[in-house]
């Protein structure tokens, strides 16, 4: 748990004030990503740090223009952080821009950031995070899922504390009921045309909180929000059940990112009484499986993938597979399939008899990097499944007839 807990604090170091605008800022070949960004956080008297841990008495909205380095200088899903102030966009993540913004001027921005898809997507953070974490990795997000999107970052009072875990739990109920005001505002504004809810860790029981709220309230989600993506959501299992039924059968498509290697929610679980983690259930065995087949939840297993930080808790934003496929499929609510990872092809290879050993057979079934589990096509991913088995039997025949 210490060494858990040292990891966790892998922030240290960075300089304070990287939301100062870097002036000369234009880089050949640096992208530009505009964030509309809502905080329920009080207002900090640090320049360049706007928003500190602590709980603000009314929600604040910001326009906030980040720089994100050529691509030939940076890895995908990475956030490059100054080494020093001013920033150097050649190299490094900056920003651009700030602008303290009101509701008329946020309705305007969402006017001239709208695409042609007319699709707004809302990203949750979630424990352990500034205000600048969130606002520098959803720009990374934005930018290297290429999601044709107006991004909105929803963020709440988080100390940026290993020892806040409480404190930060506390503060999503602190914030159900502005997310839950700003997500309605937003599928209640005509010119959009679909939301997207994706929420990290924590946030994703701030997320699920609003919704199953707003479900009450008004006796439904909103149409507009149909999908909701949960990334490695720390979220008590039994908890989500709960909400998942009172948010009812007319709720939203939910798509969940799961792990079974993720270190930090192995120590949220034993923080919570040692209760199973949504983000760290295997999808395969009971009851897990059958509920989620039933409630129609899609969970796409990132647990072979490699991850880019020492605890395995932000594959989703920092795998180069996971990130593409957020912006080609997840995010325009389109099917995912295991072809579209490569896992489909391998498996429909090895049931056509192009694997020649028992040992080729089960490489090709362990090393996918993502297997999806969607109750829609589980009967054919079954039945790749049992051709793979039908191939490795033949297999074993032949070795032993020789």
């Amino acid at each position: 748990m210490v060494a858990l807990l040292g990891m966790l604090s892998g922030c240290a170091g960075r300089p304070e004030g990287v939301l100062i605008p870097t002036a000369n800022a234009a880089v050949a070949g640096a992208s530009k990503v505009d964030v509309l960004v809502a905080t329920t956080r009080r207002p900090s008297q640090t320049p360049g740090v706007l928003y500190s841990g602590e709980r603000g008495a009314h929600p604040a909205i910001t326009e906030i223009a980040v720089s994100i380095p050529p691509d030939s200088v940076r890895e995908t899903g990475q956030v490059q952080w100054p080494r020093k102030l001013p920033a150097d966009p050649a190299r490094e993540f900056a920003t651009l821009s700030v602008t303290p913004t009101t509701r008329p001027q946020a309705h305007r921005w969402l006017h001239e950031n709208l695409p042609a898809s007319k699709r707004v997507m809302v990203f949750v953070h979630g424990f352990n995070n500034r205000y600048e974490d969130a606002v520098y990795r959803y720009a990374q997000i934005v930018h290297d899922s290429g999601a044709d999107v107006a991004p909105i970052l929803f963020t709440w009072p988080s100390r940026g504390s290993i020892f806040a875990y409480n404190y930060d739990r506390e503060s999503t109920n602190y914030s159900r009921d502005a997310l839950e005001d700003m997500l309605r505002t937003i599928a209640r504004n005509p010119e959009v045309g679909e939301v997207v809810v994706m929420a990290h860790s924590m946030g994703s029981w701030l997320t699920v909180e609003a919704l199953r709220q707003m479900a009450i309230r008004d006796g439904r989600v909103a149409p507009k929000i149909r999908n909701v993506i949960l990334a490695s959501p720390d979220l008590d299992v039994d908890v989500f059940g709960r909400q998942i039924a009172e948010i009812g059968t007319k709720g939203p498509r939910f798509t969940l990112f799961v792990s079974r290697d993720d270190r930090a929610l192995s120590l949220s679980r034993r923080i919570s009484g040692n209760i199973d983690r949504l983000g760290q259930v295997d999808p395969t065995i009971e009851p897990y499986r059958s509920e989620f087949e039933k409630q129609g939840i899609v969970v796409l297993d990132l647990t072979a993938l490699k991850g880019g930080d020492r605890l395995n808790h932000g594959k989703f934003a920092e795998s180069p597979e996971v990130v593409k496929l957020l912006g080609n499929r997840l995010i325009a609510g389109q099917t995912v399939t295991d072809s579209d990872v490569g896992f489909g092809e391998r498996i429909g290879a090895v049931a056509l008899g192009t694997a020649q050993t028992v040992g080729g057979a089960a490489s090709v079934a362990v090393n996918a990097p993502i297997s999806i589990f969607d109750p829609k096509t589980r009967r054919s991913y079954g039945d790749q499944v049992d051709r793979l088995g039908r191939s490795v039997g033949n297999t074993v025949e032949t070795a032993v007839g020789r």
